[in-house]
């Protein structure tokens, strides 16, 4: 494990960083959790009601601000990002658990997002309509919704703030930010490329705490709108606030993602695919493949060389060069998916790779599984269900393709899914029978750019979806303008 310097953990409040009144906060490297990466106290109360304040007082004059000049300063600090990716990828490697390469291309993916939105003011920013009078137009406008609560989790602790904050910011909002207190350090990289790119102060509010911060945020009028990803519990209690103050909330929630291959699938590249999307950043992803459905003509030889594959993957140090998969993100979730792996067992499920912690050698530590797969048979398992967030990987076998796609269906999630097919017919078939936001046809079910869609169907997610130009319809409002000379005609 590199060494890496202990980190205090601050607030950015007003366009200051602050030192929290609130309980500790100890932020542990999951491969080694003696190892503390950052520490410091939570926000108070005091803290965040200066931080919700300075939200509201900055938000006309950013608004006021041409979109050229809001996006300057996204790719300002996109150029932040992409200068430090090495060194802050290392750091969230360390603090998150997944592998340094992985870390680093998430930084590279955030400059990225803040690249995309950096450059909106070039793009179309209204609609013009005919209207049925003489002399008249009709004219669409958007505007901003005003300060926008951002509650994000620990598993993507850069780029899923910046696909929240990038457009909230570029479409005139100011935010008040709260991320998973797992994962502080990066959120504070994050702000800090905001202050050298010169955002003004208070546009963006980073207020470090646990719960009571969010339960704060969803609650304060002063908030007119919430984005939130992260469990599907807690994620229904945050539209179920926003409902009660009347304000719109977009919430990203939970996946159960089934990849299908199909007898004609090309196995070389489906097994290296589901591999990827089973197993990369240690299936901490709303979209990773934990579900896996085989028609019966390929299901030995697939199974039989996904094991291989998954019996040979390095586990191990994060940070280090060669490592493929690292550990869970905390105690919390060794437990919960330890118990939820034998539960899957005493449902009688059968492991047929994985299965495990590590009780001896150098991961006998840290928060690590092995790469897990199970085969259920017919009788229901929560497995088949329940979303587990870690490397584990649930797999049952279908006659034909309705069937396939009838178990690919099951289940209250529709976030993403992946067909593996060299039949145009059977792929043309999943996009009509799949019902998820996000599906793919011959490559991994995780996977997100930021200039398309983003969101689930089903109870997946709730309010409009994320990334592209769809964040326009969370973001902003319309106003429709009847726009008519002074005089008749």
């Amino acid at each position: 494990m590199l060494a890496l310097d202990t980190n205090e953990i601050q607030s950015f409040v007003a366009g200051r960083w602050v030192t929290g009144a609130g309980e500790a906060i100890v932020s542990v490297c999951p491969a080694v959790p003696s190892r503390v990466v950052a520490e410091g106290p939570a926000a108070g109360a005091a803290e965040f009601d200066e931080a919700a304040a300075a939200a509201r007082a900055a938000q006309p004059g950013w608004a006021a601000m041409p979109m050229h000049e809001r996006g300057a300063v996204l790719l300002r600090a996109a150029a932040v990002l992409d200068a430090k990716a090495d060194s802050w990828g290392l750091e969230l490697a360390a603090e998150e658990g997944k592998t340094k390469a992985e870390g680093v291309a998430e930084v590279r993916r955030a400059a990225q997002i803040l690249r995309y939105y950096g450059n909106e003011g070039d793009r179309q920013s209204g609609e013009m309509f005919s209207s049925p009078r003489r002399g008249e137009h009709i004219l669409v406008t958007r505007k901003p919704v005003g300060v926008v609560g951002v509650i994000t989790p620990f598993n993507f602790p850069i780029a899923i703030p910046a696909w929240k904050i990038a457009p909230a910011l570029v479409y005139g909002n100011t935010v008040l930010w709260k991320p998973a207190s797992t994962v502080p350090l990066l959120a504070m990289r994050l702000a800090q490329a905001f202050e050298a790119a010169g955002l003004p102060a208070g546009v963006l509010n980073l207020v470090v705490g646990d719960s009571r911060v969010g339960d704060a945020i969803v609650t304060d009028s002063r908030v007119d709108a919430v984005t939130f990803t992260g469990s599907t519990g807690v994620g229904r209690r945050v539209a179920a606030a926003g409902a009660a103050r009347g304000v719109p909330v977009q919430a990203e929630m939970g996946g159960k993602n089934a990849a299908v291959v199909l007898d004609d699938a090309d196995v070389d590249l489906a097994v290296e695919q589901v591999l990827l999307g089973a197993f990369r950043s240690t299936g901490q992803k709303c979209t990773a493949t934990s579900r896996l459905v085989l028609t019966d003509g390929i299901a030995d030889t697939f199974l039989s060389r996904l094991k291989n594959r998954a019996d040979a993957l390095v586990v191990g140090d994060p940070t280090a060069d060669d490592t493929q998969m690292g550990p869970v993100v905390s105690e919390l979730a060794f437990a919960a998916i330890s118990a939820g792996i034998g539960r899957a067992s005493a449902q009688g499920a059968v492991t047929i790779a994985g299965g495990h912690g590590y009780a001896d050698g150098p991961l006998a530590g840290g928060y690590f599984i092995a790469p897990t797969i199970m085969e259920l048979g017919t009788e229901a398992a929560d497995l088949w269900t329940e979303e587990l967030f870690g490397p584990v990987l649930a797999v049952r076998r279908a006659a034909d393709i309705e069937e396939a796609f009838g178990l690919a269906n099951d289940g209250e999630f529709g976030l993403s899914a992946a067909i593996f097919t060299k039949d145009l017919t059977q792929a043309l078939r999943a996009v009509d029978c799949l019902d998820v936001g996000i599906l793919h046809v011959n490559s991994e079910s995780a996977g997100a750019d930021p200039h398309v869609p983003f969101g689930g169907a089903k109870k997946s997610g709730l309010g409009p979806k994320e990334q592209g130009r769809a964040a326009r319809e969370f973001f902003t409002h319309t106003t429709t303008v009847y726009l008519r000379g002074g005089e008749g005609t």
